[in-house]
């Protein structure tokens, strides 16, 4: 640990939570350097939906490397980008009845989210984006701009403009549709917004808590981005590839953005790998205008292309998503029932989902309980205050309930050491 402490960054967060040298994984299992055994509920941040050193990935890999494949080819033609484009056409793209062409960015999905709103920028001539209370894009400083944690915002050091802030689903409460208030104020000239250029959304918001925007508020939200005329951008970055258990996240509302990023699991094996979805009428970039020297990762195509073609080619691989969600949704709430007096709630969908807490300090203690008990688990929201649930996709069903035994475990504990607590400060409450 010690070169870690001396010339790594303070800016090292996760290495905090879980202070341990990690040196293998397998599957949904991490091993530190004493042989200790992890159960994996972080996944990569949602990167590793199918799995640390998956078999299937890490076989056509290693043959791709061993035949001297492109590695870097910025965005030349390479017979390994070319099979992805087939396979993710031909897989994802033309089931679902979506018309896209796809845009390499640079890597990550915050340099996804940029193009994006760049992109919308021209195709419009407007310079506003709308995001939504407690969305994360990213932390560069566009992406940041349409970001509402203030704990990141605080670090730009410059002013952070062109953006408008609108309130998420359940933001002002259960029974008020904020969609209605985003049609209202476009729809008034005296509002003070401005014509935007698009809006920006997550379908579950990861970072900002696991809010789930309901279905019947994402077709709102399309209906009022038709109707004055404002490009829809989802971003699919955390919560897309499978993690509701459709492939996209937006697929069950049936709507149709008008631009997508997928990053994060989209390269299946952890390897950095990002895209922009876009509309054919609304490719309107000149050749070079957006580019980054990363933008063509060989090894991320060919394992991309092995999760499509082994994970997707038909539904089951979804349908065995959803019934894992089904089953952590039960369990949460059993969890719920029988420890939270009523204060305290689940949150989220499918493989995304969370337990809602009054603070992170609390939250803090349970996670902290469990990585002890051999679980690494992280939270999230504007204080740290949910405990979020994130493990591999292709979890066995024997692990997916050890890893909920030993959160609930790790609550109990937390709950009776906070008995003494007066009721009104209790650490769960509603949202």
């Amino acid at each position: 640990m010690k070169i870690f402490e001396e010339i790594e960054s303070e800016v090292q967060s996760y290495a905090r939570s879980f202070p341990r040298v990690f040196n293998r994984a397998k599957g949904e299992f991490l091993w530190d350097q004493e042989g200790n055994q992890y159960l994996d509920f972080l996944a990569g941040a949602g990167t590793l939906n199918y799995g640390h050193n998956n078999p299937i990935f890490k076989k056509v890999l290693l043959e791709y490397i061993e035949n001297d494949g492109i590695t870097h080819g910025l965005d030349m033609h390479t017979k390994a980008k070319g099979e992805f484009l087939h396979a993710f056409n031909d897989k994802i793209l033309k089931p679902r009845g979506m018309e896209y062409v796809v845009q390499f960015t640079g890597p990550t999905g915050t340099n996804a989210v940029e193009a994006a709103m760049k992109l919308a920028r021209n195709i419009t001539g407007q310079q506003n984006i709308v995001s939504f209370t407690n969305g994360f894009h990213g932390v560069s400083l566009g992406a940041l701009a349409a970001t509402g944690n203030s704990h990141h915002r605080d670090a730009a050091g410059v002013s952070l403009n062109s953006t408008h802030r609108m309130p998420f689903d359940g933001y002002l409460g259960d029974n008020i549709d904020t969609t209605a208030y985003l049609d209202k104020v476009l729809s008034d000239s005296s509002s003070g917004i401005n014509s935007p250029a698009a809006v920006i959304v997550e379908t579950v918001q990861g970072e900002g808590g696991i809010n789930a925007a309901s279905l019947e508020w994402l077709r709102n939200l399309q209906t009022v981005c038709r109707k004055h005329g404002i490009l829809l951008i989802v971003d699919d970055i955390q919560a897309g590839c499978g993690r509701t258990g459709d492939y996209f996240s937006f697929e069950e509302a049936g709507i149709q953005p008008d631009i997508i990023t997928l990053s994060k699991s989209l390269g299946g094996y952890g390897l950095p790998f990002a895209v922009v979805l876009i509309k054919p009428e609304l490719d309107q970039w000149k050749p070079g205008e957006h580019n980054g020297t990363f933008r063509g990762n060989n090894l991320a195509f060919v394992t991309a292309k092995a999760a499509i073609e082994n994970y997707w080619a038909d539904d089951e691989f979804s349908k065995k998503i959803k019934r894992k969600g089904k089953y952590v949704s039960s369990r949460l709430e059993e969890i719920v029932k029988k420890y939270g007096e009523g204060n305290f709630t689940t949150k989220g969908r499918g493989m995304f989902q969370g337990i809602n807490c009054v603070n992170g300090d609390i939250a803090g203690k349970i996670t902290h309980h469990a990585f002890k008990n051999g679980l690494l688990i992280e939270t999230s929201g504007a204080d740290d205050q949910v405990v979020k649930f994130l493990c591999p996709l292709v979890i066995s069903d024997e692990n997916l309930a050890k890893g909920i035994d030993i959160v609930e475990a790790a609550i109990k504990e937390v709950c009776s050491n906070e008995a003494s607590i007066p009721e009104e400060k209790m650490f769960f409450e509603t949202t």
